[in-house]
C-alpha cells in the first residue's frame, strides 16, 4: 500500500488527498492548527489524520506539501526535526506556489534531514471527476515521483534542476494572473473617467475574445485575491535580477491586495472595486 502525506487540507490539498485516495493510497495529514473547514474538507477527502509530525511522515513514501506560499519554508522547518529522526524518510515534494529561489531555499532545508527533495509547481485548479491539474516535478530526484501518474494526478517530470518547476509555474501564472490584474486596472480607470461602457463596447468589437475571457475570469479572481498576493510577491522575487519586471508583480500583489478588501468588505449598496469591475463588466 503506498502511503502518502499530504498537508494542509485546503481545497488544492484535500482535492489531491481525494484523488490519491480514491485510487487506493493511504492518505495521511496533520490537523494541528488547522481549522473545523479544513478537519472536514479532510474527512470527506479520505485523508487520516496523523497525532504528530512522525506519525505523518513514519512509513510514508511521499510527503506533499501544498500550502499558501507563504506557509512553504516555515513548514519546511517544522516537519525538518521529524524526517531527520526516520530512518526510512518520504521523499519531500513541495507544490506550492514559490518562486525557485523560494524553492532552492527549502531544498536547503530539508537536505541535511537525508530526505531526497523534489520541487513541483501546480497548474490548475483542483482535481475534480474527470479532471486533474497539471503538476510538473523537478529536480534529480524527480524521477521517484513519476509514480503519482498511476494514482489520478497528471503528473509530469521534466528534466530540469530544483527550480525549474517553480519557475515553469511562476511564468505561468504570472502570464495569466498578471493579464487578469492589468485588465481589472484598466477597467477600473475607464470606469474613473466615465468610459467604462465605451471600452466594453470597443472590446466587444475589436477583442471579442479577450473580453469573453475577462467576464470569466475577473469575477472568479475575487475571492482567490487575498491568496494571490504571496504568489505575486514570488513571482516578483522570480523576477529580482530584472527590477522593472520585479517591480511590476510588486504592484499586482498590492493590487490584489486591494481587490481582496474590497471582496471582503463589500455591502449592498455601497460601491467598491468588486461592485465597479461587476458593473462595468455588465455581471451586476
Amino acid at each position: 500500500m503506498t502511503v502518502i502525506g499530504v498537508i494542509a487540507q485546503g481545497m488544492m490539498g484535500a482535492g489531491v488527498g481525494r484523488r490519491l485516495n480514491e485510487s487506493g493510497a493511504t492518505v495521511r495529514t496533520l490537523l494541528t492548527g488547522r481549522s473545523q473547514a479544513s478537519a472536514e474538507r479532510a474527512k470527506k477527502a479520505g485523508m487520516v489524520p496523523a497525532a504528530s509530525e512522525r506519525e505523518l511522515l513514519s512509513g510514508a513514501d511521499l510527503f506533499l506539501s501544498i500550502l499558501p506560499p507563504g506557509e512553504a519554508e516555515a513548514l519546511a522547518r517544522n516537519l525538518a526535526p521529524a524526517l531527520k529522526a526516520l530512518d526510512r524518510k518520504p521523499v519531500y515534494v513541495d507544490c506550492n506556489a514559490v518562486s525557485p529561489q523560494t524553492a532552492i531555499r527549502i531544498c536547503e532545508i530539508i537536505a541535511p534531514t537525508g530526505a531526497d527533495f523534489v520541487d513541483a509547481g501546480i497548474i490548475g485548479g483542483p482535481p475534480r471527476p474527470g479532471y486533474s491539474p497539471t503538476i510538473y516535478a523537478s529536480g534529480p530526484s524527480a524521477g521517484q515521483t513519476a509514480v503519482l501518474r498511476d494514482w489520478g494526478i497528471d503528473w509530469r517530470v521534466i528534466d530540469g534542476p530544483i527550480g525549474a518547476a517553480s519557475a515553469l509555474k511562476m511564468s505561468y501564472a504570472g502570464i495569466t494572473k498578471g493579464t487578469t490584474a492589468i485588465a481589472s486596472a484598466m477597467l477600473l480607470g475607464a470606469a474613473r473617467f466615465g468610459c467604462g461602457e465605451a471600452l466594453i463596447a470597443e472590446l466587444t468589437e475589436s477583442q471579442p475574445e479577450m473580453l469573453a475571457r475577462f467576464r470569466e475570469s475577473i469575477p472568479r479572481m475575487y475571492d482567490k485575491a487575498y491568496r494571490w498576493v504571496a504568489e505575486m510577491e514570488e513571482i516578483s522575487d522570480f523576477l529580482g535580477q530584472n527590477p522593472p519586471s520585479r517591480d511590476i508583480y510588486a504592484a499586482v500583489a498590492r493590487l490584489y491586495a486591494d481587490l481582496a478588501k474590497a471582496e471582503a468588505e463589500k455591502e449592498p449598496g455601497r460601491d467598491n472595486a468588486v461592485r465597479t469591475l461587476d458593473r462595468v463588466l455588465g455581471k451586476g
